[in-house]
């Protein structure tokens, strides 16, 4: 499963999500392997019981994100390698939100694909709306050329690359103005919507942060754990384009400096915290 994928594939907010977001921001920083009992104990600092965690585990033990390993007589988990690769592929989308110059280039996707395909056409334009592509009609889709290199990993991942040519682009003439054409080939309202839903549910986390020290805690580990799992895929579904591109009341400029200060104000505290609990949880393994 591609990163983009694993990214869409919990809602939000959902232990499932929640679980996979810790996992991705502290199993590889622990070593690669946490015990079971640990994972338990940093969901509980979120308000999810062991019993719900556990079965979130097995959830993801299905995806192919973890596998069971017991070191030393304890049960605990790793990452597989392919879910090592698309957390760090993940990593560099979350971390890195995009930002288009209006002078930089587009890319444009063309392709027909027989109707005996048509599941991979699904599949295809599927995967192009989740990295942020627009439809300009059925067979033609359009992104910033900063995504072209996922693009051809789409192409190349269905066994479609020979159905598609893709064309680099200076700015795209159009009828009317690019505005107007932008909005049509994105749904602007819905990222929009994404960025709002954001900036109300932490707004008043980096307002906190701006007032003084954030410490580690329980409370910084669940902000930033939630901020990230809040902003995963907003990333992916926003493509970044220049702001003369954009309605004048955009909220993604103000979405992505709430996500930046967050970070900075919580990453942290926050990974002192995990680290501070699986030093204790270590120290109560080990006493007679």
């Amino acid at each position: 499963m591609s990163a983009v994928l694993d990214d869409m594939d919990s809602r939000p907010g959902s232990t499932t999500s929640l679980l996979r977001t810790i996992i991705g921001l502290y199993l590889r920083d622990a070593g690669g392997w946490m015990a079971a009992k640990d994972i338990v104990a940093l969901m509980e600092a979120l308000g999810t019981s062991g019993t719900v965690t556990r079965t979130a585990l097995g959830r993801l033990r299905k995806k192919d994100v973890v596998v069971q390993e017991v070191r030393d007589g304890i049960p605990g988990f790793m990452l597989t390698d392919g879910a090592g690769a698309m957390l760090s592929r993940g990593d560099r989308r979350i971390f890195n939100p995009r930002s288009m110059a209006p002078s930089d280039p587009w890319c444009l996707i063309s392709f027909s694909i027989p109707e005996t395909e048509r599941e991979k056409r699904h599949q295809l334009r599927r995967r192009f709306h989740w990295i942020g592509c627009g439809t300009v009609a059925a067979g033609l889709w359009i992104c910033p050329d900063s995504l072209r290199v996922e693009v051809e990993e789409i192409l190349e991942d269905l066994q479609l690359r020979q159905m598609a040519t893709i064309f680099v682009t200076e700015t795209p003439l159009v009828g009317g103005s690019l505005k107007e054409a932008v909005s049509s080939w994105w749904d602007l309202d819905a990222v929009a919507e994404l960025h709002k839903d954001f900036i109300r549910e932490l707004d008043a986390a980096g307002r906190a942060a701006r007032s003084g020290h954030v410490e580690p805690s329980a409370e910084a580990f669940a902000v930033y754990v939630q901020c990230i799992d809040r902003w995963r895929v907003i990333p992916y579904l926003d493509p970044g384009l220049p702001l003369a591109f954009l309605p004048d009341d955009w909220p993604g400029v103000r979405g992505v400096e709430l996500f930046t200060r967050i970070v900075e104000d919580y990453s942290k505290p926050s990974r002192q915290f995990v680290r501070a609990t699986l030093e204790l949880a270590a120290e109560v393994a080990a006493s007679p």
